[in-house]
């Protein structure tokens, strides 16, 4: 008998609360504000905080922060515009800072 097995999801590291889907990584070669950082296509269960151009690595970008839906941990933020033709795929994608995330059903 096959053994049925859910998406292999990350969730919140404060409350353990669904944050993004395994599949939905494009890229773990991101750096974040403390180290390690994911490209995620989609999130759920987060809250996008208030838009502000940030300089980072690759340039001007204007980002928001991310935070749990359930308890406001900062998890990382979403790419509103990138300025940079060549960063524009980055546009409404998620970066989610690994030591933010932990793997559930793996």
């Amino acid at each position: 008998m096959a053994e049925l097995v859910g998406p292999r999801v990350y969730s919140c590291c404060n409350c353990r609360n669904h944050v993004c889907l395994h599949d939905d990584i494009i890229s773990k070669a991101f750096q974040g504000r403390n180290g390690r950082a994911f490209l995620f296509s989609h999130a759920m269960n987060v809250v996008v905080g208030a838009k502000e151009d940030r300089q980072l690595m690759t340039g001007l970008h204007t980002v928001a922060d991310i935070y749990c839906n359930d308890c406001r941990e900062v998890l990382g933020w979403k790419y509103e515009r990138a300025y940079e033709e060549t960063q524009k795929y980055k546009e409404g994608k998620f970066i989610f800072e690994k030591s933010k995330i932990i793997k559930e059903n793996w």
